[in-house]
């Protein structure tokens, strides 16, 4: 059986010094952990031929599926804060393109970047993704996303002997603040100036008619990563490694390592076992985005005039939009959580001294604001003085709303989830799956949190924190 992929694959018609021509590396037993039929659907790809034998070889990078162009992608980038001036895919493998977006094979073997790695990925980190980028999907958060993942019957070789695993990715693209890096950092002005022509075209096809088009195409990358960051603070995640080879210029979440979502409250929470320095803590997240940002700036500044005085200050003038758009995204979304349409003077103190008790108290971010939605009704969301007293502060603000209380509780639930990927709940997933081949908690995780909004009673267990023997106090990159 055989069917045609629509690929149409742009970035393998860019030069080549963009990327490594590279097939994937096959393995010995391929067998399916799971297809996303619903976004195979989307593709227009057919979910039963991919969950075949034939499709199944081309989700483990044994076959090469007809109209494939398989790359992998060169880019360089800082690593918390230290320039690396090539990294590359070291295992990772573009197919192609499918109705604009990218189908990339993750763990798929070493290509030229692979620094003396194996190019292979383990099952661990091959779950951790799919459970997480699929549940920020659901929560509504710009994000890469899984459309399959399917184990190697070989071992890869960590700390430990792990089982390994391949992970089909599909993205609007690839292409990130270090693939910039990369040509500008080489004086190659005229590659920089093909991807810009190459991004613009892809994800911002406005910006080609402004007057200076590549500061209009800094501007929107400005735009979606403020937008983005705000989504991540609104639902307590941590992405972990916001390196810039990590930050896509589409306004996506890419690349999930050690990412994971806050159980209490606290601003300076890091779980990545590699962020010593808490260069990426929850409350970073914000000012790690706009530096980040600012070496997309320096990498542009040949585009943006040919004066560079005058292309510094066009840059730094885009670069102030961050914050306020940033501070506009995430404030809005505060108002939101609480239950307020309108906003007054106040507000923002109303919110922050939230904040303040959920830190003294250690409160559980995500069902603190969850049982508001049901304190607008009837009873209170949380015990305390602290709380009592922001209670009625918070009543009385709700008042000047002049809106139905049932309305209002409604629209809380349709931003306070109930459920999210608990890190406990990941662990316990993978060690599952790694030690005993059970992918039963695997799937269940996969299926409760793609309704995160829902009550779902039968698996309330489910939306609890960790008890503290339960607690995942690091997590791991994964490469």
């Amino acid at each position: 059986m055989t069917v045609q992929f629509p690929f149409d694959n742009s970035y393998a018609r860019l030069p080549p010094r963009f990327y490594a021509r590279v097939d994937p590396t096959p393995v010995a037993a391929p067998r399916l952990i799971r297809l996303n039929s619903v976004l195979a659907r989307e593709l227009r790809l057919d979910p039963a031929f991919l969950a075949s034998p034939e499709g199944i070889e081309i989700l483990a990078g044994n076959r090469v599926a007809p109209g494939s162009e398989p790359l992998a992608m060169a880019y360089a980038g800082h690593q918390f804060g230290h320039y690396s001036p090539q990294l590359g895919d070291g295992r990772a493998n573009l197919l192609g393109e499918v109705g604009g977006r990218d189908i990339q094979l993750k763990g798929a073997g070493p290509t030229p970047f692979s620094r003396r790695g194996d190019g292979r990925a383990a099952l661990g980190p091959v779950l951790r993704e799919y459970i997480v980028s699929e549940a920020m999907h659901a929560l509504g958060v710009p994000t890469t996303r899984a459309l399959a993942a399917v184990t190697t019957g070989e071992p890869v070789y960590r700390e430990t002997v792990l089982p390994g695993a391949v992970l089909t990715r599909v993205a609007a693209s690839h292409i990130r603040v270090g693939t910039f890096q990369y040509f500008a950092a080489n004086g190659d002005n005229d590659a920089v100036r093909l991807l810009a022509d190459h991004v613009i075209a892809r994800h911002y096809p406005p910006a080609a008619g402004a007057e200076n088009p590549y500061l209009a195409l800094l501007e929107g990358v400005i735009a979606r990563q403020a937008s983005l960051i705000a989504h991540w603070l609104l639902i307590g995640f941590i992405h972990g490694v916001m390196n810039t080879d990590n930050c896509s210029v589409a306004g996506e979440t890419i690349d999930y390592g050690p990412c994971a979502f806050m159980d209490a409250y606290d601003p300076a929470t890091v779980f990545s076992s590699i962020d010593r320095g808490a260069r990426y803590a929850y409350g970073n997240q914000p000012r790690i985005a706009q530096w980040n940002l600012t070496r997309l700036a320096e990498a542009l500044l040949p585009l943006l005039n040919e004066d560079r005085e005058t292309a510094v200050a066009a840059a730094m003038d885009a670069l102030r939009a961050f914050e306020p758009q940033f501070q506009a995204a995430y404030q809005a979304g505060l108002r939101r959580k609480i239950g307020l349409r309108t906003q007054q003077d106040g507000d923002t103190a109303l919110v922050e001294k939230l904040l303040a008790i959920m830190v003294k108290t250690g409160a559980d971010f995500t069902l603190t604001f969850r049982r508001m939605a049901d304190a607008v009704i009837v009873g209170s969301f949380a015990e305390g003085e602290d709380f009592e007293a922001w209670t009625d502060r918070w009543r009385e603000r709700l008042l000047a709303e002049h809106a139905d209380p049932a309305e209002t509780s409604r629209a809380m639930r349709a931003v306070n989830p109930a459920f999210i990927p608990r890190n406990h709940q990941i662990e316990a997933a993978i060690a599952a799956a790694t030690e005993r081949e059970d992918f039963s908690l695997f799937e269940t995780l996969v299926t409760v949190l793609a309704r995160p909004f829902d009550d779902q009673p039968d698996v309330a267990h489910l939306a609890l924190p960790p008890l503290p023997e339960e607690r995942v106090l690091q997590t791991f990159c994964g490469t």
